[in-house]
């Protein structure tokens, strides 16, 4: 083989901070507002639900955070993650374009998520805490946050969006196998839930009614905390070991990306990614371009408005200055289940405002074309929410091969899709639909 196509790292390389790109942007990221007084949220506010540790994480403008040596050790289970160079597909595309994957799926739940998953149940473990409440989407989320509570010694309980638990058993027999409680939600485990269910029996949920049922549940159980997968400041700095480890390994590969693609949903996948790049562009003067990917059906970026909002539908959260859709929006039922949310991360979400970032959207069946050619070249299965990232890359690569000029492509491929095959069977067997349709 005349060139290496797998770019690895030794375990020693896994970063030893966490990077905060808060301490990088131009201007303020603009606070969290209590959802009473409407005034900046104060640290007492944030302590029903979060422990000072974490919340000290939220709020810091320290450019880096070190990583424990325990939370260090627990990532050796899967990291560094390899950086792969994906040359079938760039023959299929016949395409100039040198296309690189950073291969997040080798975690032991398939996915990016356990990058904040374990660091967030080692400090609760740290502060005490005996239970965590959280909600998941799609079910890559709380499959992270079971496997990290049974490594240290945590009670778990997860209320899945109802549509995907439906959807996704697989990934409930995974939260199951690793101890915690799965709710589908709506439910009838809180007040909440028996709301949404006694006006919308049919509801197939929302990541922002499961929210409010795991913070209702949080501040009603004693010795319980809140555990968030996504859209925080200090979920999108655990994420970015992601990025840290793809800029050392694209030095091995000796190039230097021109775009780097992300599927954006709440925005942790993309943070990991894109931060660190963000953060070279700002201090050393590289001109990287960073672009996220989300669901057309659910187009918090490209077609959300800029303003405060709540987090969850039950309107219990701080209001966060994001790109949002309105927390009473009711994504449609489609596969990517962890994109069907109606914020944004406030750190993305300035990053897009300060034209740090673009956007892109693009519809179900788009995505899952993209995703099966990615799997008959490459050999990987990816899940439904990278395969809008890998849509956008093929749309990169084209541009190249029409232009007749290289273009450096890389992408986080945040997690496989073994456990999504159903949606893969309605794709091929032709009865998946659009929006719409």
């Amino acid at each position: 083989m005349s060139q290496p196509i797998k770019f690895t790292l030794p375990a020693e390389a896994i970063p030893e901070r966490w990077y905060n790109l808060n301490a990088d942007f131009p201007e303020p990221l603009p606070p969290p507002l209590h959802p009473g007084t409407r005034e900046p949220a104060s640290l007492d506010d944030m302590r029903a639900i979060f422990p000072d540790n974490l919340i000290e994480q939220e709020v810091t403008q320290e450019r880096y955070v070190e990583i424990p040596e325990e939370v260090r050790e627990i990532y050796t289970l899967w990291r560094p993650t390899p950086l792969m160079r994906a040359v079938r597909l760039e023959r299929a595309l016949n395409t100039p374009a040198h296309i690189y994957y950073k291969y997040e799926g080798v975690s032991p739940a398939g996915s990016h998520k356990p990058n904040s998953a374990v660091p967030q149940a080692y400090y609760n473990r740290e502060a005490g805490v005996k239970r965590l409440a959280t909600e998941t989407g799609a079910g890559q989320w709380g499959a992270s946050l079971a496997m990290a509570c049974q490594l240290f010694g945590i009670e778990c309980v997860v209320y899945m969006v109802r549509i995907s638990f439906n959807q996704k058993p697989y990934r409930k027999l995974l939260m199951h196998t690793w101890g915690a409680t799965v709710h589908p939600s709506p439910s009838l485990a809180t007040d909440f839930g028996r709301k949404v269910l006694a006006d919308d029996p049919d509801c197939s949920g929302s990541l922002g009614i499961a929210i409010s049922e795991a913070i209702e549940d949080t501040v009603k159980t004693p010795n319980t905390k809140y555990a968030l997968g996504s859209v925080l400041n200090h979920v999108c700095l655990h994420q970015t070991v992601i990025g840290q480890e793809t800029i050392q390994q694209m030095e091995m590969a000796g190039e230097a990306p021109d775009v780097v693609i992300g599927c954006a949903g709440g925005g942790s996948n993309f943070a990991g990614m894109a931060f660190p790049f963000i953060g070279r562009n700002l201090r050393e003067g590289t001109r990287c371009r960073l672009v996220a990917v989300e669901p057309a059906s659910c187009p918090t970026l490209t077609k959300g408005e800029l303003r405060y909002d709540f987090g969850d539908t039950a309107e219990t959260t701080p209001l966060l200055m994001m790109y949002s859709l309105g927390h009473d929006f009711m994504p449609p039922s489609i596969h990517s289940g962890g994109l069907r949310y109606h914020g944004m991360s406030p750190m993305v979400s300035h990053a897009k405002k300060l034209g740090l970032i673009e956007a892109a959207s693009y519809p179900q069946r788009q995505i899952f074309e993209a995703a099966v050619l990615f799997a008959r070249t490459e050999g990987l299965v990816p899940a439904p929410e990278p395969a809008h990232a890998i849509r956008a890359v093929i749309e990169e690569a084209e541009k190249a091969r029409e232009a007749g000029e290289k273009r450096v492509i890389l992408f986080n491929l945040c997690g496989h899709g073994m456990l999504d095959l159903s949606a893969y069977e309605t794709y091929l067997s032709g009865t998946m639909k659009d929006e719409g349709e």
